[in-house]
């Protein structure tokens, strides 16, 4: 029976009046020292060494910058990565320095969905629709001269876009 009435009265003031002081000294102690200060930094701009062009069995294949200290990984990654079951030999690059004339990415009218054909000058859906029904017909164009055979391609509408287009990856 003490020990009952001793864990009632004493024991419960005692806990709660420790749980006070625990909270008083916490809340005091976050409104003096409202916490660190966080230090943010930017990490230095590497610099720019060339471009290169990344083919072949990459998600992403196109022209990127090279950093200084970018790896062959590095530079894979860029280019969204290996293809599954591809490997390193059916990667292409091709190196351009940094003062080497800006050449423009080019569209591969044999992989080219219609959205992207679109955007070239004087193709419309159409036209687009058109390289794309005469490649499943007649295979991969192997040249982009070939483009002319296409229905409503004539030398102007070639003309327009001979700079822009390619055969190769």
């Amino acid at each position: 029976m003490k020990a009952v009435r001793f864990i009632n009265g004493w024991t419960i003031t005692a806990i709660l009046l420790v749980i006070v002081i625990v909270a008083g000294i916490v809340i005091i102690s976050q409104k003096a020292n409202p916490g660190q200060a966080v230090e943010m930094a930017m990490a230095s701009e590497r610099e720019v060494t060339g471009r290169i062009y990344i083919g072949g069995e990459v998600y992403n294949p196109g022209y990127y910058p090279i950093f200084s200290g970018d790896s062959l990984g590095d530079i894979i990654a860029a280019a969204g990565g290996l293809k599954e079951g591809a490997d390193l030999t059916s990667v292409e690059l091709t190196i351009s320095g940094i003062d080497d004339e800006n050449t423009t990415q080019k569209i591969n009218i044999n992989r080219a969905e219609a959205w992207l054909l679109e955007a070239l000058p004087g193709v419309g859906e159409v036209k687009a629709q058109a390289i794309i029904e005469y490649r499943l017909e007649n295979g991969p164009f192997r040249d982009i001269n070939e483009l002319k055979q296409v229905p409503g391609f004539g030398e102007s509408s070639f003309d327009m876009v001979k700079e822009m287009i390619t055969v190769n990856e």
